[in-house]
């Protein structure tokens, strides 16, 4: 991924991109530039039919309109033609747009929902939705800027030097030498003068809505800390970041627009100028003087806007740059070419010689690391934070690849299959569980889509969902909220236990899945669990060490080795033994705050 200012963005980047979602309607895409073109090239011929109309009435007589009506009507149905043309180009640009922006957006989402977990961890939420969101309409203005701005722009410029230069070979060189200079003057401004000042203060912007997204969805805990004046500093001074970079972008923009301003009027002079010296020479009719001020109307008319137009179009190169960045990304974690389906059929699970470092780590977490779980065997991961628990079973998950080594599941190398179809083989229920801001119907579904209503309700009673859901007003359509904050800890976890009881996975991973409940919650739960467990895989994560005592086999990790392995009374049995050790400490502090 680029890094922020590199100032990668550049038009012949963008162009490929842009020109992609252009065609995915080709055909509509042909009509629009045909129409567009037409409808400018009419736009040049109405300047020449009022020099027609002018001289056919200079020409002219009472007694003979013919001419005169014929060039009226000529004038006027030039203008009409072109209205109309216009209004096509409009509702065809409707339709390109739409089409093209709803693709982007889609595409970005895709790609950013298969970055790696790591990546998402190191993000900004808040930034990357503005990221997204700013290149889709980015892509519009852009579209439009070429279509109703630049392009015509560029046909009416040549169309009316052409035809002066082949008419008035000096009035054509007068008009080419001053469009050239103001071209460059403006151009040159808005890209190598307005352009970084642009990127700095679009760059502020993704982090005064980063900052934004950070604070608001953590605003449980600034409340509880009492943190608001606080946040509102750190934001304030962001914001005053943003703001003096985003008034130097638009002074830029304004010392621009006043330059151009003084170059149109030189160009104005010129061409109105050498006008007249044509018409003192012969060379010129009172008609051609009338075409010729109608034509520097128009010719100042698209050039006065044409700075606005290179600048808004360098402005949506700049937001775009993020969007390509997202699509030229390589995957951190990928599936590998002709990946096939992982297919589980009792869910026993090796590493095999592995090694695994996390990026900027000096040393690996697990080194040479060798481990077999059989099929349907309970295991318990127990050890000191930071002993390689969590990451263990993020990397059965595959959120990350191995620096060597192998992960088997029924003798499948995870690395060889399709991230899908392992992820639909292992079901997880987090310590801290994440709901969407959805009904507790589709929480509880989300593994399973289309599981039927009673096919819920029964997961939800297994989980004890069903008694704080019965009292709710819309009962399981009620919405839970961003992140499930309309129900308390305990509520979450228990819809997210009842995920994954109607999900079924072979292979089941429980981090520390009772440790929001109240005791007689967790009893219930954990005969929940027994069943749930049945006959599958079952690796758990435990800090409360009477969640392991009934399982198979403990794992004691200590810095990414296993120091002990053995079920709860084996372990136990070990004098100075880590496990036994880390039992009666949690025991003498449970016993200790009992007498208090």
């Amino acid at each position: 991924m680029r890094k922020p200012g590199t100032n990668k963005a550049k038009i012949a980047r963008v162009m490929p991109f842009v020109v992609h979602y252009w065609l995915l309607s080709p055909r509509l895409f042909a009509i629009l530039v045909g129409v567009r073109v037409g409808s400018t090239l009419i736009d040049v011929a109405v300047p020449l039919a009022s020099g027609w109309l002018v001289d056919a009435v200079a020409s002219g007589s009472p007694a003979n309109p013919q001419p005169v009506i014929s060039a009226l009507l000529v004038f006027v149905g030039l203008g009409a033609l072109f209205q109309g043309s216009r209004q096509i180009v409009t509702f065809l640009l409707n339709r390109l747009s739409a089409r093209a922006i709803t693709t982007i957006g889609r595409d970005a989402f895709a790609k950013v929902q298969r970055f790696s977990a790591d990546w998402h961890a190191n993000s900004f939420a808040g930034a990357t939705v503005r990221k997204i969101t700013r290149g889709m309409t980015s892509f519009d203005t852009f579209t439009d800027t070429l279509a109703f701005g630049l392009l015509p722009a560029f046909i009416v410029v040549c169309g009316v030097t052409g035809v002066f230069a082949w008419r008035w070979p000096v009035l054509g060189l007068v008009v080419a030498v001053a469009i050239s200079m103001f071209l460059a003057v403006v151009v040159g401004l808005a890209i190598y003068w307005i352009r970084p000042a642009n990127i700095e203060a679009r760059e502020w912007d993704s982090k005064m809505s980063g900052a934004l997204a950070d604070s608001i969805t953590g605003n449980a805990v600034v409340k509880s800390f009492a943190a608001e004046e606080r946040e509102d500093k750190q934001f304030a001074e962001i914001a005053r970041g943003w703001e003096w970079r985003a008034v130097r972008s638009w002074d830029r923009s304004a010392v621009s627009g006043l330059l151009q301003g003084v170059l149109l009027v030189v160009l104005q002079i010129g061409m109105l100028g050498t006008g007249l010296w044509l018409w003192t020479q012969g060379r010129a009719t009172p008609g051609d003087i009338a075409s010729l001020i109608a034509t520097q109307f128009l010719i100042t008319g698209y050039l006065r806007d044409i700075a606005q137009h290179v600048r808004s179009l360098q402005r949506t190169i700049n937001d775009m740059d993020d969007v390509l960045d997202f699509r030229h990304a390589d995957l951190q974690v990928a599936d590998v070419p002709g990946a096939h389906r992982l297919a589980v059929a009792s869910g026993a699970i090796a590493f095999d010689h592995v090694t695994f470092r996390y990026k900027g780590a000096r040393e690996p977490l697990y080194a040479d690391f060798s481990l077999v779980i059989p099929a349907g065997q309970k295991v318990g991961l127990v050890g000191q934070s930071g002993a390689g628990k969590s990451s263990f079973v993020k990397l059965v998950q595959r959120l990350y690849n191995l620096d060597a080594g192998r992960i088997l599941i029924d003798g499948q190398d995870i690395a060889q299959v399709t991230q899908a179809s392992l992820r639909e083989a292992v079901g997880l229920v987090p310590q801290d569980p994440v709901l969407f801001h959805r009904s507790i119907a589709e929480n509880i579904a989300y593994g399973r889509p289309g599981a039927t209503e009673p096919e819920i309700v029964a997961a939800a009673k297994l989980a004890h969902v069903d008694e704080f859901v019965r009292g709710l007003p819309k009962g399981y359509e009620t919405l839970v909220g961003e992140r499930g904050v309309k129900l308390s800890g305990g509520e979450r976890q228990r819809v997210a236990i009842a995920r994954a009881i109607l999900a079924a996975t072979p292979i089941l991973i429980l981090d520390e899945a009772t440790s929001s409940l109240d005791s007689l919650s967790e009893h219930y739960i954990r005969e929940a669990m027994d069943r749930l467990a049945a006959g599958r895989t079952t690796i758990v994560i435990a800090h409360r060490l009477s969640t392991v005592q009934r399982l198979d086999r403990i794992l004691v990790f200590d810095r990414g080795r296993i120091v002990e392995d053995g079920d709860h009374a084996a372990l136990m049995a070990r004098e100075g033994g880590v496990y036994r050790r880390l039992v009666e400490t949690q025991t003498g502090a449970f016993l200790a705050d009992a007498a208090e």
